[in-house]
């Protein structure tokens, strides 16, 4: 590595933690509806909002009354996204008359779009028109991402309240969310993105003359405004099927930067917002760090592998799938701070990096993407890990668990343990399946051990709604449009409801009191421990189909050999 690359990554992790508490401290005056300077703006455009949809913000709901909000508002996105596909043909805002999509596909990316997964078994510049792009998955990228932020409130709600039966309004937590938040904050990150040259145009493609006399097609469209909100809402997937490595959706260093620091932004300050939220700074600095060690192992190990001596190939960083403007560490910054952070998009290929590089990006998934995660879907699977590790500290040391004076007690646990196990089952089923089937088999790029981490890291995407790929599966087919829609929907809402399962009942109970014997989860040895078991929690589960993949093809690589 150069001096200016590791400048480059301190530069990105001092604006991280510099950014945290001045977005944290706003977010967090915005869900108390505390004033902000957006509020003699806003605010009247949000009462204009709850009138017509005949909302009373003042009225919360139990945690059911809060699920079936949510379950029916997503089924109603999904449906419209679902529609508007198969029928874009008919609609306007199609300058390359693009048909209507199939049935299984329009499932596939319908499921995606609501879950904020953003997975694409497609190129969008040659599968969906400018007004499905726009109406519909980019609408639907604040929206998913507002309802993680929802059930994130709803579980904070949960913890610091008293004998109440009330989680909050997830109309108002969606409507603020996404009016206060993800709207201003995509709109200045879009016109950053447009300064630097990213296209925004409704225009059809061009067809141009190479130098060799040979017609060459450049996409187009208005790729800037959806590129801002899936960077900034942790959606990821493409206005262009080459993602971030295409150079009119991230043309220079300084937008590759943006873009890279905008994945993480959100997620990282909903912890500061998490701590004035439960009147506590400390326990939100404390995820924070914790968040940070896991992400700055995974970095680590990447850039090692990366930068290491490649036998085969007689070079150490090697460039293949990765984008000359960027290079090597701008390649691995991305795709650790992608994987971590729930987001999917990518500015270098993953199925070109080293074993062990991949196997860094496919377990950041698989740790239940938490760390800093989706925006408030990190930060509230991460709180599941913190109940669990409260729950062992307490059998360690003889006493019933507590977390911020409230005890946990076996039903916490229980939907603690739904919310890990749903997921992960779905990764390693769904992959087995795919490995024993001649429709899962059939889509291979590879062979031998990397073909199996493109199945295994094509459902933990799923799964883990991430929506990043390996890319050497094609999963345009029926079998995986289906399997990883239904992966996507798992890893979802068995996650979710269990989330508001946990909230409703953490807010019914009481104070316990402090004492002596109360394990503090405010310092440094709490950091390690919930570390130690999110990486405990998810090695055991994950450990036997990793070393199958790239671990395997790690140690054939040095070898002499590849697939």
């Amino acid at each position: 590595m150069h001096l200016h690359e590791v400048v480059q990554i301190v530069l990105y992790l001092f604006f991280l933690l510099a950014l945290t508490p001045v977005l944290g401290l706003f977010m967090a005056k915005v869900f108390n509806g505390g004033h902000t300077w957006l509020t003699p703006l806003l605010r009247p455009l949000e009462k204009a909002i709850y009138r017509l949809a005949g909302i009373d913000e003042n009225t919360e709901m139990r945690w059911s009354t809060y699920v079936w909000a949510l379950l029916i508002f997503n089924f109603i996105g999904f449906v419209v996204v679902f529609v508007m596909q198969m029928i874009q043909d008919k609609l306007p805002l199609n300058p390359q008359k693009l048909p209507g999509v199939s049935m299984v596909l329009a499932f596939n990316t319908a499921v995606s779009f609501m879950t904020n997964t953003n997975w694409q078994s497609y190129a969008g510049e040659t599968s969906l028109s400018y007004f499905t792009q726009m109406l519909g998955l980019t609408v639907q990228n604040f929206l998913s991402a507002a309802t993680g932020v929802a059930v994130l409130l709803a579980l904070t709600r949960g913890l610091t309240r008293r004998s109440l039966q009330t989680i909050g309004n997830f109309w108002v937590d969606l409507v603020r969310t996404t009016l206060y938040v993800l709207l201003p904050l995509a709109f200045i990150l879009a016109i950053l993105l447009l300064g630097q040259g990213v296209v925004q145009t409704f225009s059809p493609s061009l067809h141009i003359q190479t130098l060799e006399s040979h017609t060459q097609i450049i996409p187009l469209g208005p790729a800037a405004s959806q590129i801002a909100i899936k960077q900034m809402g942790t959606n990821g997937g493409g206005f262009f099927n080459a993602n971030s490595s295409y150079p009119l959706e991230n043309p220079t260093p300084l937008s590759n930067f943006f873009q890279m620091l905008s994945l993480l932004l959100i997620p990282a300050a909903l912890t500061y917002t998490y701590g004035i939220m439960v009147n506590s700074r400390r326990q939100g600095w404390v995820i924070f760090a914790a968040m940070m060690v896991l992400f700055l192992m995974g970095l680590m190990v990447s850039l090692w592998a990366e930068y290491g001596y490649n036998p085969v190939t007689g070079i150490a960083g090697s460039m293949e799938g990765k984008e000359v403007r960027f290079g090597v560490t701008n390649s691995v910054l991305w795709a650790t701070a992608t994987t971590a952070a729930s987001n999917g998009s990518v500015n270098a290929m993953h199925d070109s990096l080293s074993p062990l590089a991949g196997l860094v990006a496919m377990f950041n998934i698989m740790l239940g993407e938490v760390i800093f995660g989706g925006v408030g879907a990190g930060l509230y699977g991460m709180l599941i890990f913190v109940i669990i590790t409260v729950f062992i500290a307490g059998l360690m040391v003889g006493r019933t668990p507590e977390y911020l004076g409230k005890k946990i007690e076996a039903f916490e646990v229980k939907m603690s343990m739904l919310a890990v196990i749903a997921p992960s089952l779905v990764i390693l089923v769904f992959s087995a399946i795919a490995c024993v089937t001649d429709a899962g088999l059939s889509s291979l790029g590879n062979k031998g051990p990397h073909g199996l981490s493109e199945i295994l890291y094509a459902f933990s995407s799923a799964g883990g709604n991430n929506g990043s790929a390996f890319a050497g599966l094609n999963a345009n087919t029926t079998f995986y449009n289906i399997m990883l829609g239904i992966a996507m929907l798992i890893g979802r809402f068995a996650v979710i409801v269990p989330v508001l399962a946990i909230a409703g009942s953490m807010a019914n109970k009481k104070n316990a009191p402090f004492s002596a014997g109360t394990f503090q989860t405010d310092n440094a040895t709490f950091v390690v421990l919930l570390v130690a078991i999110v990486i405990i929690v998810g090695g055991l589960t994950f450990f036997p189909a990793l070393s199958l993949g790239p671990i395997v093809e790690h140690l054939l690589m040095l070898a002499g050999h590849v697939f």
